[in-house]
């Protein structure tokens, strides 16, 4: 069997060290799976996502000249790239934009008028 970039294997977890972990493949190779292959957020410590003798099903990003191959955990998972999409709320009209719009203007320029006649008033203070 010949491991291939693009292919999907399941793997069981040799060693692990502070930059990734090595999993043997099932010809007997052994590929590393840096840090940053582990999951999609941020991998601080790899203890906390993968242990000694784990079974897990790695994709082969890279095979270099010297025979090294690459791994990722991460990208072997079936929704990998994909963005969760968001529920869209219906469209607005433009009429319906226009009388938001008009409301709130309204309501910040009258706050805006309550605060700056406070400040300019007190006894006295009207020039003729």
């Amino acid at each position: 069997m010949s491991i291939e970039v693009g292919s999907k294997l399941q793997g069981k977890v040799t060693g692990i060290t502070n930059f990734g972990a090595f999993v043997e493949l099932p010809d007997g190779k052994t590929g590393l799976v840096h840090i940053s292959e582990v999951a999609d957020n941020y991998v601080k410590d790899i203890n906390e996502h993968l242990s000694q003798g784990d079974q897990v099903e790695v994709k082969v990003i890279n095979v270099g000249d010297d025979g090294k191959i690459g791994l990722s955990i991460k990208k072997a998972k079936e929704n990998y790239g994909r963005r969760p999409q968001k529920p869209r709320k219906p469209a607005e009209s433009f009429e319906q934009k226009m009388n938001r719009f008009m409301k709130d203007s309204e309501d910040r320029l009258a706050s805006l008028k309550k605060h700056t006649e406070s400040k300019r008033g007190g006894r006295g203070a009207k020039r003729g």
